[in-house]
């Protein structure tokens, strides 16, 4: 599944990449900046430092404002995935001379249906989560709105890697 209406998203792998260094970095890609955060599972108290973290390292680096709102918008909801639905994970920032990458990968559930995550309103968030406001089912489609390319690669009851880029 990888067609120019859904920015290059990818459904469930057979074998999920190993590391983010061998999953996301071509040998011709030049890594200007790279920042790991560890994300923690059902930890709300810091759901989005990470993000905003990013967003204040792109600032600084004087990328344009509607890319770093884009990559913020992207980045916390990926992050909230992670919190929400994974057993922990980390989110990755990739920075080259072209894009902005976002990397999330975690321990968990996995996707069972791509496709079905996708789609807005559809959730698999916890009871508790949407008693915090949480799993309207929103931040995957929220992802794929902002991003210029997401790729997701889920096995079941294994986990899940959310690739999300930006070109510039």
């Amino acid at each position: 599944m990888n067609s120019d209406s859904n920015k290059g998203l990818q459904g469930p792998q057979e074998t999920p990449p190993t590391t983010p260094a061998a999953k996301h970095e071509s040998s011709e890609t030049q890594v200007l900046m790279k920042h790991v955060f560890p994300v923690e599972a059902d930890d709300f108290t810091s759901a989005g430092e990470a993000s905003g973290k990013i967003k204040n390292i792109l600032k600084q680096l004087g990328i344009d404002s509607q890319l770093v709102r884009r990559a913020a918008i992207a980045c916390y909801e990926a992050e909230l995935n992670l919190v929400i639905h994974s057993w922990g994970g980390q989110l990755t920032l990739l920075l080259t001379p072209h894009e902005i990458k976002i990397v999330t990968e975690d321990t968990g559930p996995g996707i069972p249906d791509v496709d079905m995550a996708m789609k807005e309103g559809y959730s698999t968030a916890s009871e508790r989560a949407r008693e915090l406001g949480f799993g309207a089912g929103m931040g995957l489609p929220n992802i794929q709105r902002n991003a210029s390319r997401v790729e997701i690669y889920s096995v079941v009851g294994q986990g899940t890697t959310l690739k999300i880029t930006f070109g510039f």
